[in-house]
């Protein structure tokens, strides 16, 4: 007797997982529709966006699978938990692309942008022309306070910076009460970019040696 393929989401519902289940398809079917690959797919799903190699590429994947889903503006604007109003009768609904864009910008799937930096992308100081580029920079994001979906947002704001994430794990206890930006010896200037981006602060690594790459750990989720 063949398997059935279950439908089930991996891991905490998503936005586009609840759209995919609504439509009783399974996660291969929808990846295979959409042109990506189940990989793919449930890195959308689970709000990994930082598995791919740029944020454009994470952008063009959503609107992929949003596609294929055929996902429309009333439909995405329920499901990132927006105001859905009525529309006037004399008009036709907003273009597909719109919706799709929509969600992408609404859903759980970018909602790392809560996490709104204080000093966005612009430098301070003489010495920042002088810091390699984000995208030279190795980071690790560790989950420091148990809640690995906000870890993920957070690994997925540093890629968005162009930052290279090495890994995204488990630190070594789930006691960190904020997060942070630790660094080895020499990489003080670094570390405070990324923090300043951040908002957070930056702390040194206690006898730590080796090459320049950031850790964040990453604590409690940050109100609005």
């Amino acid at each position: 007797m063949e398997l059935v393929q279950p439908l089930e989401p991996h891991g905490p519902e998503s936005p586009f997982a609840r759209a995919r289940l609504q439509r009783q398809l399974t996660l291969e079917e929808t990846a295979r529709r959409s042109g990506l690959s189940n990989e793919q797919a449930r890195w959308l799903e689970e709000g990994r966006v930082y598995r791919f190699p740029s944020a454009d590429d994470a952008l063009v994947a959503a609107l992929m699978y949003g596609t294929a889903l055929g996902v429309d503006n009333r439909e995405a604007r329920e499901l990132a938990g927006l105001p859905v109003p009525e529309p006037p009768a004399e008009r036709r609904p907003i273009p597909r692309l719109i919706a799709i864009a929509a969600i992408v910008l609404g859903a759980a799937l970018f909602s790392a942008f809560v996490l709104a930096p204080h000093n966005g992308r612009r430098q301070g100081g003489p010495t920042g022309s002088a810091l390699p580029p984000p995208w030279r920079v190795n980071v690790t994001v560790l989950n420091g306070s148990g809640d690995i979906n906000y870890t993920r947002q957070v690994a997925s704001h540093v890629q968005a910076f162009g930052y290279a994430i090495k890994k995204v794990g488990r630190a070594s206890s789930f006691n960190y009460p904020q997060t942070g930006v630790y660094f080895p010896p020499s990489c003080d200037a670094l570390a405070l970019r990324l923090a300043k981006q951040l908002g957070v602060a930056a702390n040194p690594l206690p006898g730590g040696t080796g090459s320049c790459q950031l850790y964040v750990i990453v604590g409690p989720a940050r109100g609005p």
